[in-house]
């Protein structure tokens, strides 16, 4: 419900994630492409491990709402299409919290994906592989829009990513109420609609402020920080930033371009760009060549197998 296969394993229609019975959670879901590299979990980075990280979802009022841990065994020991399935996988262990989290975490790390036009280009000099635009995006990426200050590139790979956590002033802006006088709500699949925030406001729960890393570490310097996604397969995961306030690349792109917004503890490394409309059209071609080539692959097989179907099929033979 939250990642998506076809929707590059986040959700494309909404900024905010939805949970157990509808409700809304906090942020927006990040794609888990490339998750296995990841240094840290989660928008404010509170976990390190991905066997540790599949608990937050599952117990979590606002996601999967389950009471336990010992709860979740059960049910799963429970349904018919897990029979013997754990058994198998872990040498006759059964079903346990710790091959549970493993399971999950070692089908999250099956999820690498690159290889894209950039990758051609850059790691194996096929010089045709990028656009004149796309070259020119480069440029601007490693150069004068300083990108790769968070978003790391070396001769040996491209994260796209520091791991680090980062104050651009998105947070700050939602937390201090700075908001739009409209906002865009989804009606149906594909189908939107412009809405006046203070009539969203008249209907809904008012929305816990959102203080990012501080949270975790009550550090008042890291107020509003947020972990740096990878580019890695951009173009397929909008909307973007924590909350899903972006919709498009190159409304990340001009965000950028004006500095971010201001706030006492904006990262000093964000500031204005001074890009021009070329240029930011040529960065946005650029972070679109960095979809990888094997995504269709991986789409395909998340859905190549449904529980169930395996055992089905060994028994017809």
């Amino acid at each position: 419900m939250c990642h998506v296969p076809e929707q590059g394993f986040t959700s494309n229609e909404i900024s905010m994630a939805v949970g157990f019975e509808g409700r809304s959670v906090r942020r927006n879901t990040p794609t888990i492409y490339n998750i296995a590299y990841a240094k840290k979990l989660f928008h404010d980075g509170r976990d390190n491990s991905l066997e540790e990280q599949v608990w937050g979802p599952l117990l979590a009022r606002n996601e999967m709402a389950n009471p336990s841990i010992g709860y979740i065994l059960t049910k799963i020991r429970s349904l018919p299409d897990y029979k013997g399935r754990f058994e198998k996988a872990f040498k006759g262990e059964r079903l346990s919290m710790q091959n549970l989290s493993r399971a999950i975490a070692s089908y999250e790390r099956t999820l690498v994906s690159a290889n894209s036009n950039f990758d051609q280009w850059f790691y194996n000099e096929k010089r045709t592989a990028l656009s004149k635009r796309s070259q020119r995006g480069y440029k601007l990426f490693s150069g004068k829009a300083n990108c790769v200050s968070c978003h790391t590139i070396t001769k040996n790979y491209a994260l796209f990513s520091d791991g680090e956590m980062h104050n651009t002033g998105i947070g700050y802006q939602e937390s201090m109420g700075i908001r739009p006088e409209k906002e865009r709500i989804i009606l149906a699949s594909g189908v939107f609609i412009e809405v006046e925030s203070k009539l969203i406001d008249s209907v809904g729960e008012a929305t816990m402020a959102d203080l990012g890393l501080y949270e975790i570490t009550q550090n008042p310097d890291d107020r509003w920080k947020y972990k740096t996604p990878s580019l890695r397969n951009i173009s397929l995961t909008a909307p973007y930033m924590h909350n899903g306030s972006l919709a498009s690349l190159k409304k990340v792109v001009s965000f950028y371009n004006l500095g971010g917004i201001k706030n006492p503890l904006l990262d000093p490394i964000i500031k204005p760009l001074d890009l021009n409309d070329e240029e930011v059209n040529d960065l946005v071609s650029f972070l679109e060549s960095l979809t990888g080539s094997n995504v269709d692959a991986l789409v395909a097989d998340a859905f190549a197998s449904p529980i169930g179907d395996v055992i089905k099929r060994k028994e017809v033979n």
